[in-house]
């Protein structure tokens, strides 16, 4: 590091340079626009940083060796040069047969690892014939009732070969109870499964509105899925804390690590106050992030949440051992960063969010289809975004070096001001009694919104520039395929799940959900009871409605 003369040298010299090379340009020419910023406007953007920027950074304490902590460089000594991130592509449309054919179609194009996507219906914890379900299976995602389903997906994937993510929150003890008895079906031993459950709930309370249950069962539940997890399937992630929804809906990128990390704060305290040790169950938990379009202030972001984490569970949780405070994420590019005008354009921010994921040091990585601003995306699309990986991960270099931008003075100053607003957030979460008081009054979503508002009017009054929306636009109609799905599809579901119903044991299904009820209602923990209705066969829709009779419904509302 340089010492203090060296420092007082360096900004002497930054004035004089000011004075006789920058102050007549300004004069002339000026520049652009008065301030620079962040994309979310977070961090006012110097013209220039040098190693006064960074005078306060100690290397051991702030940055550490790859692998070692605070793991600001990354959780793995070696990176990505022993092994490349999980490609993953967010799939799932229409029935279980037409997933299964998506699948298999990319792992055959060397996708790495599966993601599935679920219709709402299933996410909301009914099944494909339930009137709420109507118009909405298979639209945003394969419709699940039954195991029967969940074998077809799978069918001819063998589970201790890949991993899979599935974005699923409120029924997440049900479809990961499906995906284990898949497993056992298949003879894969449970301690060889892979894979991540978002069962994430207070963002859904904050951002996404797929709940069901009140937040006390929901945090229930969610303990409960970590206590039988690190006994029954330890190589499984329990629970994906997440960002990236909170960020959809409007959050600057401080405010998405912060409040992503209040909500990993919560989960754990849930834990521990459940009698769960804390170094039994941390190390499966991760964090899913979005990445947006700035590559620096993405970059800053990922490492600063890797050093927090690790602070955190330090020195809030005594975690001893140390993958308990190694921050592992997955990382989708930003959907709401999609455009409906020119979506070739989209190709080109996919790639650039994906190049910030890479060089933040994701675990895995999800690349959206340039046609997601219209419908599902198509086979074509969806192969350009994986492509997209691939050409970054063996063409462009940086997946070859660890940390490749550390030691730039931008980007630590960057991520050292990223780390420094999102602990500023932290503290009042704290001073309102941490983040479910913090949901359950709104105070988050009111703050999310209030982001949201305000990049809404700096697009609308131009002083935000989006390609091809609010300037270099084009008078044209996108002109692609789209994918679609039919009523024909959601009348086949259905005719389905009637034939599981008409073939299934009903003495065998009633006795399974009496000893789910019976659960529900005292202390025990529910996945045991869970694993065994989806075995008889009861549907997703049935083993909810148990637990709506026992826990009853959300419905938002509090102190305003």
């Amino acid at each position: 590091m340089f010492d203090s003369d060296d420092l007082e040298e360096i900004r002497a010299g930054q004035e004089e340079w000011e004075r006789e090379q920058v102050d007549p340009v300004l004069e002339r020419f000026g520049e652009r626009r008065e301030t620079f910023t962040t994309d979310t406007g977070g961090q006012t953007v110097d013209r220039l940083y040098t190693p006064a920027d960074v005078a306060d950074l100690e290397y051991e304490e702030d940055l550490g060796f790859p692998g070692e902590k605070p793991y600001t460089r990354g959780v793995y000594s070696t990176g990505y040069r022993g092994r490349l991130w999980t490609m993953r592509q967010y799939a799932g449309f229409s029935t279980p047969e037409d997933t299964n054919e998506r699948f298999h179609y990319l792992l055959d194009q060397g996708q790495t690892g599966l993601s599935m996507a679920f219709d709402l219906p299933t996410q909301m914890g009914y099944d494909s014939d339930a009137a709420m379900a109507a118009g909405e299976v298979g639209k945003a995602g394969v419709a699940i009732d039954s195991l029967a389903d969940m074998e077809t997906v799978f069918d001819g994937i063998p589970l201790d070969e890949v991993s899979t993510s599935m974005t699923i929150n409120a029924p997440a003890s049900v479809l990961l109870a499906m995906y284990i008895a898949v497993g056992d079906r298949q003879g894969v031993d449970r301690s060889e499964l892979r894979g991540t459950i978002q069962n994430d709930l207070l963002k859904e309370y904050i951002a996404r509105n797929t709940y069901i249950y009140p937040p006390e069962p929901s945090m229930r539940i969610i303990t409960d899925i970590f206590e039988f997890c690190a006994e029954e399937v330890p190589n499984f992630n329990t629970i994906s804390i997440s960002g990236y929804h909170i960020r959809e809906a409007g959050a600057t990128a401080a405010q998405e690590l912060a409040f992503t990390l209040g909500d990993g704060i919560e989960y754990v305290e849930a834990a521990i106050d459940a009698g769960l040790d804390v170094d039994e169950f941390a190390p499966q938990l991760s964090f899913f992030f979005n990445g947006h379009n700035n590559i620096f202030e993405e970059v800053a972001k990922f490492r600063a949440a890797r050093r927090m984490w690790h602070d955190i569970m330090d020195e809030r949780f005594d975690a001893a051992n140390p993958k308990s405070k190694q921050l592992k994420f997955h990382t989708q590019t930003a959907g709401s960063m999609l455009t409906a005008q020119q979506i070739e354009n989209n190709v080109v921010r996919v790639a650039y969010q994906a190049l910030a994921a890479v060089l933040g040091g994701t675990q895995s990585l999800h690349t959206n289809g340039k046609d997601e601003a219209l419908a599902l995306p198509t086979e074509k699309s969806v192969r350009t975004a994986l492509r997209t990986q691939q050409i970054l991960a063996h063409e462009s270099g940086a997946a070859d070096t660890v940390d490749p931008l550390a030691g730039s003075y931008y980007v630590e100053s960057l991520t050292d001001e990223v780390e420094a607003e999102a602990y500023e957030i932290l503290e009042e979460v704290d001073d309102r009694g941490g983040m479910l008081p913090a949901v359950e009054s709104q105070w988050v979503k009111r703050q999310i919104q209030d982001t949201a508002f305000d990049r809404q009017r700096e697009i609308e009054e131009k002083e935000r520039i989006i390609v091809g929306v609010n300037e270099f636009e084009v008078d044209e109609e996108p002109e692609m395929d789209v994918e679609e799905v039919t009523e024909e599809d959601e009348r086949r579901q259905i005719e389905r799940l009637e034939s599981v119903r008409e073939a299934r044991d009903e003495e065998a299904v009633e006795a399974a959900l009496g000893a789910l009820r019976e659960a529900a209602e005292g202390e025990a923990n529910l996945m045991p009871s869970i694993v065994d209705a989806v075995k008889a066969d009861a549907t997703v829709g049935e083993i909810c409605n148990i637990m709506r009779d026992v826990f009853g419904e959300y419905h938002p509302g509090g102190a305003v």
